[in-house]
Order: C-alpha cells, then sequence, then structure tokens
C-alpha cells in the first residue's frame, strides 16, 4: 500500500515537474508549442503515438515558423539513430509517416536526404523479453515511409485514403483553407532552412534564399489553388481562423 502510494506520489512529481518546465520554456524562450509537441512526441517513450497530437502536429506545419521547427527536430532525431536509444528514431518514423500523409507536400521533398539513415534504421533488429518483435516494427515503418518518399503515385494515393478517411469521420462538406500573414510574407521575401540530412546534420540553421514554392495539386490542374495552397495540401484544418493555441487544446 505505501509502495503504490509512493510511486503514486513520484509520478505526480514529475509530471508536475514536466508541465512546470513545459510553462518555463514557453514563457521564457521563443519555443513555440507545437516545437514542444514534436519534441514529446519524438523522445524515448514506450507508449504508442497519440493520433491527436499527431494530428495537431500536421496542422501546425502548415504555418512556416512551425513547419521549420518541426522538420528541424525530426532531422536530428533520425540522424542521431542510437540502437540503445532506437525509440527516439522510430517515433520520429512514426511521425513522419503522420506528415507525409496529412501533412504539407513538400515534407516528402524534404526528406528525401534522410533515405539513408532511414534504410539504416530499418535494419534495427531487436527482440523484447516478452517476445515481441520491435525490429520487425520498426522495419515495417521504414519501409513503409521510404515508400511514400520514393513512390509519387503511392504518395498521392495515400494522402487521398487520408482525407476521405478523414472527411468520413468528422463529417466535413469541405477541405477548409488555411492562410496565414506569415505565407503572404514569404512570397516575397526569403525563408530558412536548418541545418539538416544525416550526412551533414548540425545544430545551427543556414539561410536559404528563394522564394517559397507552390505546393501542386494531385489532380495536376491549377484549380483549388489560392495564395499558394491548394485544397488538398490542406485537408485537415476546417477552420480558417483556427490558430495553434486552439488546436493545442483538443489534446488536453
Amino acid at each position: 500500500m505505501g509502495s503504490d502510494f509512493f510511486h503514486g506520489f513520484k509520478r505526480q512529481a514529475s509530471l508536475f515537474l514536466t508541465e512546470t518546465i513545459r510553462t518555463a520554456r514557453l514563457a521564457l524562450t521563443d519555443v513555440t508549442p507545437a516545437e514542444l509537441m514534436t519534441e514529446e512526441a519524438t523522445n524515448g517513450h514506450a507508449w504508442p503515438q497519440d493520433t491527436r497530437t499527431m494530428g495537431v502536429i500536421s496542422r501546425a506545419a502548415f504555418e512556416v515558423d512551425d513547419y521549420w521547427r518541426i522538420m528541424e527536430i525530426l532531422h536530428k532525431r533520425l540522424s542521431q539513430f542510437d540502437r540503445e536509444n532506437w525509440r527516439v528514431s522510430y517515433n520520429a518514423l512514426v511521425l513522419l509517416e503522420h506528415l507525409l500523409t496529412h501533412g504539407p507536400r513538400r515534407v516528402a521533398e524534404e526528406f528525401l536526404c534522410d533515405k539513408q539513415v532511414i534504410k539504416e534504421i530499418g535494419r534495427f533488429q531487436y527482440i523484447d523479453e516478452r517476445g515481441f518483435n520491435w525490429g520487425l516494427s520498426v522495419t515495417n515503418s521504414s519501409e513503409r515511409v521510404l515508400k511514400l518518399l520514393e513512390s509519387e503515385p503511392f504518395l498521392k494515393e495515400e494522402r487521398a485514403r487520408a482525407r476521405k478517411l478523414t472527411h468520413g469521420i468528422e463529417g466535413y462538406g469541405s477541405f477548409g483553407l488555411r492562410f496565414s500573414s506569415t505565407d503572404a510574407a514569404l512570397k516575397n521575401s526569403s525563408f530558412k532552412t536548418y541545418g539538416r540530412c544525416s550526412s551533414h546534420y548540425n545544430e545551427s540553421f543556414s539561410i536559404k534564399e528563394g522564394a517559397r514554392r507552390e505546393p501542386e495539386n494531385d489532380s495536376g490542374s491549377g484549380q483549388g489553388i489560392e495564395d499558394g495552397y491548394a485544397e488538398e495540401d490542406h485537408p485537415f484544418c476546417d477552420n480558417a481562423d483556427q490558430t495553434i493555441a486552439s488546436l493545442l487544446s483538443t489534446t488536453e
């Protein structure tokens, strides 16, 4: 009885400390809620990824600043694959798969440079003490991500399937378009990309000159494109005025 109480108290204290640190980082640094959520979703936790959390992150990725922050974290998690702490990279793979099918289309282009390290992660082998083959799970995730990166038809098919599923679950009549002042500003300015790719990942970020590419519509036509976003490219936001703060509230 006393032992259970102690462990319960210890867990509550740990959660309180974690939340305090999280709140302090939000208040005292330039970290964003989506950035924190991405860090937490790709740490070494053993429990399955939370679908709602991944949904919030995928929607946040359509905001330019959050996009680069999320991409930087994922590049880092993948490039620093460690067999002793394999869950970090595995969780990053699971989140990347979700972003490929639910996030901006440019995510696929963004991670082409990580194909080699993703293949290396896929060779990981591990069976736990209960006999569960985690190595097979990692391999399957790696192979699916690679297929999404390498096969444009498969990527389009899976994105369409995800849109259809979401439409059926949430009963959307049409998929909302979401815009931000940041997106508009990028049309006439440069934007930053972070140091990345497993072969030359570094902690600092570099400045990439040039205008943002406009996402292409899967149908191949220009219909449905406005302000650089195709309706296809933002299928999971039902409120054009929804903010990151309101999105985060859905996970609580």
